[in-house]
């Protein structure tokens, strides 16, 4: 190497290290670019998420209804239209939104989503603090419009997620984008819990204030729709005092709400008055209808061909001929009849039937239908002993040709052939359907089947034989003395023909069966029915 080369290159300790740049100062510099940086990223997320639900909405399929709030129940009423009970897995019975009163409408929408008629199914305030509290772990978020609890009452399972979450926001947008609020508000009156079992806003009307929806009055219509926020707990309103002062406070709420906006003049919110419910839990005289339900249920299944599980899915409204004021009247009378000693039970069986016409007005088959759930009226085969004396000597016609020649006839039929003898001869077969509908519309009408079974001297000889008025009175039974073992009372006139019947039985040599046993010598088992009668006969008619 050269001297002059190596005099070119500077010695190591004078060579300076590259200055560096301070972070902030580097931030400073660059601040311009990052920020832009920045916020293409934050666009193209936003690009990206709106991309991936605008996809999940094309993808997203409204899902059918789950079945359970497909099945409605059906419901059975007495000749008069009053609520008897029903049969089903659902206590649910759908109605159109044009039989949901105007102002029962805008109580639900008050109470649970005021922008109801005007939002796009959801609230993404909701939405927001819902998926908020899911991330954190923190406590449920509601807010759902109705549109979104419709579908996670009726299209989505009641699973608590995210994902749920979503799905339930993307099927409410899309079903208020498809369908009318009319339709979704239908379906969500038809489907939203009630408390008391009462699935929908018809079974609810009639749990609360045993009336169909159309008849609710503004008052009403407020009750139920105050009761929707937390109706386990609203269930006891006028059994509870305190459930029933919460609830009022919160019927006065929907109320203000609904006058604020002018769903109801000044004038009727100052007259609303707080209703009165039915109380709950049902009483013990619900628990004892259920033999009439049964008789119904058998015939209606019958007369339209199917099976009894089908009739109670199929959403029917069967009218009885049942008249729920006498059946209630007779139950009364009749419940302070006590057991005999030694195991024998004592029965009473009451029927009623209009004569002429076959509908069968009062039918007590038992006291206690937990207890016992066999109808007494209807299948007690029970010893006829002299109930047919009057009638000996004539020839019944077809359909009571065998009946003089049983030993055990029921209540029913015994009862159907003393209306006979009330109408002149003519039997009328006995029913206890009257018509039934479905969605409005008459599937069945009962049409009375009516035969001379008896000539008219035969008429008139019974009505020489047996004691009256106010009716035509007759005693009888079988068993004599101190082994009397059946009692029967028949009253009749050509309005009704009436039979109370007292019998006994006790457990048989083997299991789950029983005999015949002697009715007790105290109280007299004759002038028990016999008072019976005559007391149910000043009441029925």
């Amino acid at each position: 190497m050269t001297t002059e080369l190596k005099e070119a290159v500077p010695p190591a300790s004078s060579r300076r290290t590259p200055r560096r740049v301070p972070f902030r100062v580097r931030l400073r510099r660059n601040r311009g670019r990052i920020a832009r940086r920045l916020l293409a990223a934050f666009l193209a997320l936003i690009v990206l998420l709106c991309a991936a639900v605008v996809v999940a909405y094309k993808l997203t399929v409204i899902p059918e209804p789950h079945p359970d709030t497909v099945v409605q129940s059906t419901v059975f009423l007495d000749e008069k239209g009053a609520y008897l009970g029903r049969r089903g897995p659902v206590d649910r019975q759908d109605v159109p939104l044009s039989q949901v009163p105007r102002y029962v409408q805008d109580a639900v929408i008050a109470a649970e989503n005021r922008s109801f008629r005007t939002d796009s199914g959801v609230s993404p305030k909701a939405l927001v603090r819902a998926v908020a509290a899911a991330l954190t772990g923190g406590e449920r978020q509601g807010g759902s419009t109705i549109t979104q609890q419709y579908v996670k009452n009726a299209l989505l399972s009641p699973e608590q997620s995210l994902s749920r979450k979503a799905r339930e926001a993307l099927i409410a947008v899309k079903l208020d984008r498809t369908r009318s609020k009319d339709e979704i508000l239908q379906g969500y009156l038809n489907t939203v819990y009630f408390g008391r079992g009462a699935a929908g806003v018809q079974a609810a009307a009639r749990n609360y204030f045993d009336v169909d929806t159309k008849d609710l009055t503004v008052s009403q219509g407020a009750a139920l729709a105050a009761i929707i926020n937390l109706p386990s707990y609203y269930e006891k309103a006028g059994s509870d005092p305190k459930v029933t002062a919460t609830l009022q406070r919160r019927w006065e709420w929907v109320l203000d709400a609904m006058a604020a906006s002018g769903n109801i003049t000044a004038k009727q919110r100052a007259e609303a008055r707080f209703p009165a419910f039915r109380f709950y839990p049902p009483g013990a005289t619900d628990g004892q209808r259920q033999y009439l339900i049964d008789v119904a249920a058998k015939e209606a299944a019958d007369r339209l061909g199917i099976t009894e599980d089908q009739l109670a899915k199929g959403g029917y409204t069967v009218r009885t001929t049942f008249d729920l004021t006498q059946q209630d009247s007779t139950a009364e009378l009749v419940k302070g009849l006590k057991s005999a000693k030694g195991g024998v039970r004592l029965h009473t069986a009451v029927v009623g039937i209009e004569p002429g016409d076959g509908a069968v007005r009062v039918l007590y088959g038992g006291s206690d239908y937990a207890r016992q759930p066999f109808n007494d009226a209807v299948s007690g085969a029970v010893e006829a002993g002299s109930a047919l004396e009057p009638l000996t000597g004539f020839r019944f016609g077809a359909p009571l040709t065998a009946l003089a020649k049983t030993t055990a006839p029921t209540p029913l039929k015994l009862t159907s052939a003393y209306a006979a003898v009330a109408a002149g001869g003519v039997y009328a077969a006995p029913y206890t359907v009257a018509r039934i509908t479905r969605d409005g519309r008459t599937v069945y009408s009962a049409h009375p089947d009516r035969h001379r079974v008896l000539p008219e001297m035969a008429t008139r000889a019974v009505d020489a034989l047996v004691t009256g008025p106010p009716a035509k009175l007759f005693t009888a039974g079988a068993g004599g003395g101190s082994t009397r073992r059946t009692v029967w009372t028949v009253a009749y006139d050509t309005r009704l023909a009436l039979t109370v019947a007292l019998f006994a039985d006790k457990p048989g040599q083997k299991k789950d069966t029983t005999v015949p046993a002697q009715l007790p010598a105290n109280p007299s088992p004759t002038a028990f029915t016999e008072q019976t009668a005559t007391q149910l006969w000043g009441r029925l008619r």
